[in-house]
């Protein structure tokens, strides 16, 4: 259980850099005035392995660390629906914001663990 603790970690430290990167890249387009592209697709083995560590370890010792969880792997695909009807500049802008969030939600995360 010991190597599925380690890799929840170091995914959380990828998913961190994932996002910060995404979450750029989304700025970057907007300001050069174009959609989204297929980066923004979002790590969901992070949650899988969350949940593998939560089912098999037990609860974190703070449950706030649960709560940062759900709201990581719930944080872009609402913020895409919220923004599908958006002109493609403002889907890259929202998106990119959004990302820059999760990453931050992540970063919470780890800081609770």
């Amino acid at each position: 259980m010991d190597a599925v603790l380690s890799l929840h970690g170091r995914t959380a430290t990828a998913l961190v850099l994932y996002y910060t990167a995404v979450g750029l890249w989304g700025l970057f387009l907007g300001v050069r005035n174009s959609g989204p592209t297929p980066g923004f697709r979002g790590a969901v083995a992070q949650g899988a392995l969350g949940l593998l560590v939560l089912v098999f370890t037990g609860p974190p010792r703070e449950v706030l660390h649960i709560l940062y969880g759900f709201a990581l792997v719930l944080a872009m695909p609402l913020a895409a629906s919220l923004v599908r009807d958006r002109a493609p500049r403002g889907q890259s802008v929202a998106l990119g914001f959004a990302a820059l969030f999760t990453a931050g939600l992540a970063i919470r995360g780890i800081i609770t663990a």
